[in-house]
């Protein structure tokens, strides 16, 4: 097959997330698969000199915007059994920046999705299918479908859009687009490429490619629904049956602990002796206080509100005190850098950060720390986690997008998982499942170990994504037929081999969940219960003291236990008469206000006149006693 993709970014040439893995991993992984691949990428000013200097110049041609004709060139560079076409206009890409600050965007890539299509005859390159990813490519698929698939060339061609983000639509003016692609009045209505009142490149991806992909089958169902869809979700439900969700895979060969020329020592899921010496290291780099008995939780990516990082602002001084440090590495929003800079001074020896980008650290973060924390507020799909456990690392995760596909929690009556998760977006529920780890990591060290050779030994791989992808294009095009995406979701089969089917829903359970619910009420002390309340789990189990006592109490109670609030309070009066039958202790259960807590056995001595007393504040209740 001839396969072309149109990305903004492509490791390692240029990078600023997650895309730029993909793109950079899935293409020379399909390459060794026997097929054509080809990329074309912008050729950005802040692509190292040492890639420029091996591009060829192929050739040069104009784009027409509108009324304007604009240069472009094509760079090509071969690498890893991958054609690189890049996108040469300096006017749009020999900027300082990569995105965002010139409030031209719309025109930039706009004349990148162009130039794509415009080029593929002049390279005498004919795809079976471009695979456009995100919003920068979104019009490839649009334009393709409305100005050249009338043209003989590019009849047979078919699309798929990816999704990496679905936050990040790029939104404009529609005049300004009209202006820059040419794109008649009729295109404009909201079942084409009209969205709110605005253009939408990313949805006019999603309209008219002839499949959409996202990064992970869980994220692949959330944006479908309105909490998770960006304003999106109505049109991703009217395509359900051609959005697939697919997992992204790891560059095993850059994230290989036992080979890392990045850490202090290297070692392996059989021989983990190296990762204490990563530990020490990274204790000593970072300023922290050296010593192997504290847990280092390790934060590496974006800081943001998405990152989860909300929560952890919420109980930082709560995490504290369980003993355990933090290392944070991203670069981000001012409110989060000016957080953690106040916590490392405010914390010194326990907590340290670095606002920047740097390779080598994350991997000294990756194999040093012991826990890795990602509470994210939604993740398409998450790399970090993946890393995390290629390292021995044991994750944290909120359960979402792709952390809820890729870790497992640990289930202590079982055995299964391979971490520590939560599923409410709640900061003390968090807190709570740091301290399992944080139990586990001190009291159970067969059970750690355990939990590191098996994230260890996943298979990350890009090997079982990319015939995912292959199965795919192989449909579109017409050469096999296309299955249903409500099938089974596709999950590594590491993370999931040792659990039966029915314990997938246990993956959404914590530790704290597992217990039954009366255990659990005798171990907590009376802190820990509003964080018993916070998860869904907790709430359905619902211990009132009604439903505790309800095995004790004789049949006739139970039309008191069914009492109305209306009859609560006033209605008491009446119901004096049966105190004799029903056990003292059943009526303070009944009413669950504190006032009637205290002086609960006192009711059934007092004689008929004591009934005021009854009903009076704590103070007169003890008096009365």
């Amino acid at each position: 097959m001839k396969i072309l993709f149109t990305a903004s970014e492509c490791v390692p040439f240029i990078k600023t997330g997650g895309l730029a893995d993909v793109v950079g991993a899935l293409a020379p992984v399909l390459a060794q698969e026997g097929h054509d691949v080809r990329v074309m990428c912008p050729l950005y000013s802040k692509i190292p000199e040492q890639y420029v200097n091996e591009m060829t110049h192929v050739l040069d041609f104009e784009v027409t915007l509108g009324w304007r004709k604009q240069y472009c060139g094509i760079e090509m560079l071969k690498q890893d059994g991958v054609v690189y076409y890049f996108i040469d206009n300096k006017f749009y890409f020999g900027r300082s920046y990569i995105y965002g600050l010139g409030g031209d965007e719309y025109e930039r890539f706009g004349f990148f999705c162009r130039a794509c299509l415009n080029a593929l005859p002049l390279l005498d390159f004919q795809p079976d299918v471009i695979h456009a990813h995100d919003w920068q490519s979104g019009m490839v698929p649009a334009l393709l479908k409305i100005q050249y698939a009338h043209l003989p060339f590019f009849s047979g061609i078919k699309t798929m859009f990816t999704i990496h983000n679905l936050q990040y639509q790029g939104i404009f003016g529609i005049r300004e687009v009209q202006d820059v692609l040419g794109l008649g009045d009729s295109l404009w209505t909201d079942d084409k490429l009209e969205c709110f009142g605005c253009a939408n490149y990313l949805k006019a991806g999603l309209v008219y490619s002839d499949i959409i992909t996202t990064v992970s089958p869980s994220y692949a169902e959330e944006i479908q629904t309105a909490y998770y869809g960006e304003r999106l979700d109505g049109l991703l439900r009217a395509r359900k049956h051609e959005v697939y969700g697919i997992l992204n895979g790891l560059d095993v060969v850059e994230y290989d602990p036992s080979k890392d020329a990045a850490l202090a020592a290297t070692y392996s899921a059989d021989d983990l002796s190296g990762k204490a010496a990563c530990k020490k290291a990274l204790q000593e780099e970072m300023k922290l206080t050296v010593d192997p008995d504290i847990p280092v939780i390790g934060m590496v990516g974006r800081l943001s509100n998405q990152k989860g990082l909300d929560l952890v602002d919420c109980v930082l001084g709560d995490m504290m005190e369980k003993n355990v440090q933090l290392v944070v590495l991203g670069m981000g929003e001012s409110r989060y850098v000016n957080l953690f800079e106040w916590a490392q001074n405010a914390f010194p020896g326990r907590i340290a950060c670095r606002f920047d980008m740097d390779s080598s650290l994350a991997h000294r973060i990756y194999a040093g720390c012991d826990m890795f924390l990602m509470p994210s507020q939604f993740e398409p799909c998450g790399l970090s986690q993946m890393i995390a456990m290629r390292y021995g690392t044991i994750p944290i995760v909120r359960e979402t997008g792709g952390l809820r596909d890729t870790v497992l929690s640990y289930n202590e009556y079982s055995g299964e998982g391979n971490g520590f998760t939560f599923f409410n977006y709640n900061a003390h529920d968090m807190l709570y499942v740091v301290g399992i780890a944080a139990e586990y990591y001190h009291e159970h060290k067969d059970v750690w170990k355990l939990l590191q050779q098996r994230g260890m030994t996943t298979d990350f791989s890009w090997t079982r994504s990319a015939n995912r992808y292959i199965e795919l294009y192989r449909g579109i095009i017409g050469e096999t037929e296309l299955k249903d995406p409500s099938e089974p979701a596709e999950v590594p089969a590491e993370t999931v081999a040792e659990a039966p089917a029915e314990e997938k829903p246990r993956k959404k359970t914590t530790r704290k969940a597992a217990k039954p619910a009366e255990e659990k009420a005798a171990e907590a002390p009376a802190e820990e219960k509003p964080k018993k309340r916070t998860t869904k789990k907790a709430a359905a189990p619902a211990e009132t003291p009604a439903e505790k006592t309800s095995a004790e109490a004789p049949a006739e109670e139970k039309p008191k236990k069914r009492t109305t609030k209306k009859a609560a309070a006033p209605a008491e009066t009446p119901a004096e008469k049966t105190s004799a039958e029903a056990p003292a202790e059943e009526k303070p259960k009944k009413r669950t206000t504190k006032k009637a807590a205290a002086p609960a056995e006192a009711a059934s001595e007092a004689p008929a006149e004591e009934k005021p007393k009854k009903r009076t504040t704590r103070k007169t209740a003890k008096a009365a006693e």
